[in-house]
């Protein structure tokens, strides 16, 4: 398989640029444009005596306070740091803006990408990424680890839903609309960010029980992890571990060749094709060997057969993983085609390393030219080193959480939820309905239902970030109806029609990982006390992926996957009561059991596997109920 990525007009100036100021840089000037620390370990004044060509804020890594000022103000602070060094190059400041700014309290929250999947419309993923670019402009920052162009053949891997699906034409699809997105009119206009195109590859095929992150035998010595300790995690980690967590994630993907080129690598042509410039690297492995040492993939196929011209990025403190050896580490992963480390924790360290390997002869300096050269030629295409880098000329910090995007998050947030099943027509709600009970804390909770990467790491429950949420819009929706709410359900009220909304915890990467996706017995309790009160019950259920309902099916009427639906969570109110209707179909397929999982359209006759109760392409549909509008 070939595949030419044409040069853009513009690039051979910026390549001329990057190569001007690369003759002038000495070893260490090179190496330290090859070096990405984050922000909790790195001050201004190491950014301007290393001359360091990039800084992330990672999950969490934020400002206090936590405003958009405040953020801009920071990054402001590390970029001009830059600019005194001694060859002035500029900074490239890099966040997880994954759905949305969402480490920015304040900023427009978009429902996560498996919801977007649902619904399939590239252009509205488009208006999603430019938004997103522009809010994230507003703040200084000119680059996001996004998008995620995995196929989740497992979801009970943590990271589902930064896929849109089991489908590599719709990931390559809509992957490439979400760049063309954060691009704008062109990568050197101050609103374009530059993405990321992850994880190089196939981190969606990772085998259950592969994992090697964590071991568990020294569980103790976790509290020590710098990873955990920046991310703010708590005790609550031990349990976690014993739900399954980090038992897929950074794990061992074992297809053969054709089933990586066919279903992983397929993703990366359209995104490739739309002008991404950088590409992360996954934590996983191909039949044992670490991507980020396998030269085979980076090199020979990525920028080779591809035509890659862009840099390669690691991901969060990577290379320590393919050997105890850090000095062998640094060394393999340069040597595979790595350009850019992410060393969040001891920048200095890696620099000292790369610096004696080129020494000793292990590392050619034409392959520290090759990295360097990648790097300033994508900072030059961004426009960092012309005019348009003047943070004056920025997108204004009222751009964050700015109306026009909400309204945008609105319309996804309406359109993404999947109608599983629907006996009696129990929806749309019929518009003279006089009274309605609500249950379960999800229905009125924030964090619950825009899920991990919101304003830290693994997101959290409750008032993170300002939004709307179901229980809101049923209010505004239906303000004739009495509406009784009950957190727990242990109320005494009766209701022609209950609404029950259930929420996964939130819970990002590997931490999500789990042994099985049961419904909590604390939520089909629930379920249970609120269907005795009732004579039609509708299911809402918020997850990052398809959960095992068991006993709910039965009890539920109307069964809604909302997903992660992010900020606005009013909107799901909408095709609930017949002002929109259902259109979003399932990109995933449902389990009935854990014991059936995986559960995925590859390698195998689906019909000679675990039947899904619900597959791909399920979603029913509803009338408008023109009198609710």
């Amino acid at each position: 398989m070939t595949h030419a990525v044409d040069r853009p007009q513009g690039a051979l100036s910026a390549s001329a640029r990057a190569a001007d100021l690369l003759a002038r840089m000495t070893l260490r000037e090179k190496i330290g444009q090859m070096t990405q620390a984050e922000k909790n370990s790195v001050t201004p004044d190491e950014v301007r005596r290393f001359g360091l060509g990039s800084v992330l804020s990672g999950g969490g890594g934020n400002p206090e306070p936590n405003t958009p000022a405040a953020w801009r103000a920071m990054v402001l602070g590390f970029r001009e740091a830059a600019l005194e060094s001694r060859l002035g190059v500029p900074l490239l400041y890099g966040v997880d803006a994954v759905h949305g700014h969402n480490n920015v309290v304040g900023a427009t929250v978009f429902p996560h990408n498996v919801g977007l999947g649902a619904i399939g419309d590239a252009d509205l993923v488009r208006r999603i990424g430019r938004a997103t670019a522009v809010e994230v402009a507003a703040t200084g920052v000119r680059w996001t680890f996004a998008p995620a162009v995995s196929v989740p053949l497992d979801v009970r891997w943590g990271r589902t839903y930064e896929g849109y699906g089991q489908d590599p034409d719709l990931v390559g699809r809509l992957a490439a609309a979400y760049v063309e997105g954060l691009r704008g009119a062109d990568w050197a206009t101050p609103d374009a960010v530059l993405p990321s195109v992850k994880h190089f590859v196939a981190d969606g095929g990772a085998v259950h029980g592969t994992s090697t992150r964590w071991d568990r035998a020294a569980v103790k010595s976790l509290a020590d992890d710098p990873t955990l300790a920046n991310a703010h995690v708590d005790e609550g980690f031990v349990e976690l571990l014993d739900r399954g967590a980090w038992t897929i994630d950074q794990g061992d993907v074992a297809v053969d060749e054709r089933t990586l080129r066919d279903v992983f690598l397929a993703p990366y042509l359209p995104a490739l094709a739309a002008g991404a410039l950088n590409v992360m690297v996954s934590y996983g492995s191909w039949h044992g060997l670490r991507m980020h040492a396998h030269r085979y993939l980076i090199t020979d196929v990525l920028k080779g057969e591809l035509g890659f011209e862009g840099f390669v990025v690691t991901d969060w403190a990577a290379i320590d993983q393919i050997e105890p050896d850090f000095d062998v580490c640094v060394e393999r992963s340069i040597n595979a085609g790595i350009d850019m480390v992410m060393v969040p924790f001891d920048h200095q360290r890696f620099m000292d390393a790369l610096e004696a390997a080129v020494e000793r002869g292990a590392v050619a300096e034409a392959r520290i030219d090759d990295a360097v050269h990648r790097i300033l030629t994508t900072k030059a295409r961004l426009g960092l080193f012309d005019a348009v880098g003047d943070p004056e000329r920025e997108p204004a910090l009222d751009a964050v959480g700015h109306p026009d995007h909400r309204r945008i998050a609105h319309e996804a947030a309406r359109r993404s939820p999947v109608l599983l099943q629907n006996r009696g027509d129990a929806l749309p709600l019929p518009p003279t309905l006089p009274a309605l009970l609500v249950a379960g804390t999800a229905a009125d909770d924030v964090g619950l239902q825009c899920g991990g990467w919101t304003i830290s790491w693994m997101g959290a429950a409750g008032p993170i970030t300002p939004g709307t949420t179901l229980l809101q819009g049923l209010q505004r929706l239906r303000p004739d109806a009495e509406i009784t709410f009950e957190p727990d359900g242990h109320g005494t009220a009766r209701a022609p029609v209950g609404i029950v909304a259930v929420a996964e915890a939130p819970y990002a990467e590997g931490m999500g990982d789990r042994n099985d996706l049961d419904l909590a017995a604390a939520d089909l309790a629930l379920i249970e006390r609120v269907r005795a009160r009732v004579d039609a019950l509708v299911l809402v259920v918020y997850s990052g992926r398809p959960v095992v309902l068991g006993d709910a099916v039965r009890h539920a009427d109307a069964i809604v996957a909302a997903w992660l639906p992010g900020s606005e969570g009013a909107a799901i109110a909408e095709p609930l009561v017949g002002v929109s209707a259902f259109e979003a179909t399932l990109r995933y397929r449902w389990p009935a059991a854990s014991a059936d999982l995986p559960l995925h359209p590859f390698g195998t006759d689906p019909s000679a596997g675990p039947a899904a109760l619900w597959d791909l392409g399920h979603g029913l549909r509803t009338h408008v109920e023109r009198s609710s509008t």
